[in-house]
């Protein structure tokens, strides 16, 4: 059984991918959650191929009771819970007079709500490692569109910058049981997520996904006496 371990949303591709593969690097046992199961068990097997433990639990992040049994099966498989990923997240682009209901609310379930829900649910773990080490972390997912909100993303712009709010709130929190979060608000990484703007921004000129991998393995290394609460990830040349 590792001595440490973590849950990962939205760890089929990308950016969860590549962090849940950097957690395995360092040693964590990981619980891998997405939606679609037979694109989360490729990714899982090729984390078991690279010699990583890992459970696999496939859900949808928008619904409570698929959040509570991810936290169950985590529970169950690896007794502890160090850090806690929310990188799962859906973005659609409307136009203000076109916005449609179940557009905005799948992406106010995913892109936030579900940050809460897991916070609620994991929060026994979570306190249990804070008070064995005081290094706990929190990952969250948001985005440069969280700090500067953007035209036709205005609903996506307004998920992620309450993921910020969300974040800096569980600081002043959490912090003194040991636990620390951190947002991380990058511009166009190259994952399946950004195709949408691949000719006006060519993939080879995206952040890459083992660059937000690389933050958070600073940020675990980081001594208890150290919080870092957001990470701005820009390209060359690019302003908020």
């Amino acid at each position: 059984m590792p001595d440490r371990a973590a849950i990962v949303t939205g760890a089929s591709s990308g950016i969860g991918l590549a962090i849940a593969r950097m957690l395995g690097e360092e040693g964590y046992g990981i619980t891998a959650a997405a939606r679609r199961p037979d694109k989360l068990s490729a990714a899982a097997e090729e984390l078991r191929g690279a010699g990583l433990e890992v459970e696999e639990v496939a859900g949808n992040m928008a619904d409570e009771a698929d959040i509570q049994r991810v936290v169950a099966a985590h529970r169950e498989r690896f007794g502890r819970l160090d850090v806690l990923v929310n990188n799962a997240g859906v973005g659609i682009g409307a136009p203000a007079a076109e916005h449609q209901t179940k557009r905005v609310d799948l992406q106010l379930a995913v892109n936030l709500r579900a940050i809460v829900l897991f916070y609620r649910e994991c929060l026994e773990l979570l306190r249990a490692a804070g008070a064995e080490h005081r290094g706990a972390l929190v990952v969250n997912l948001s985005s440069i569109s969280g700090k500067s909100g953007q035209p036709w993303l205005s609903v996506y712009s307004a998920t992620k910058a309450g993921v910020i709010g969300y974040t800096e709130a569980m600081n002043k929190e959490l912090n003194g049981e040991g636990i620390k979060s951190l947002a991380l608000c990058p511009g166009f990484v190259e994952t399946p997520m950004t195709e949408f703007v691949r000719e006006s921004v060519p993939a080879e000129e995206m952040i890459r996904v083992e660059d937000i991998a690389e933050a958070v393995r600073f940020v675990l290394h980081t001594s208890p006496n150290c919080v870092v609460p957001e990470i701005v990830f820009q390209r060359p040349g690019e302003s908020l």
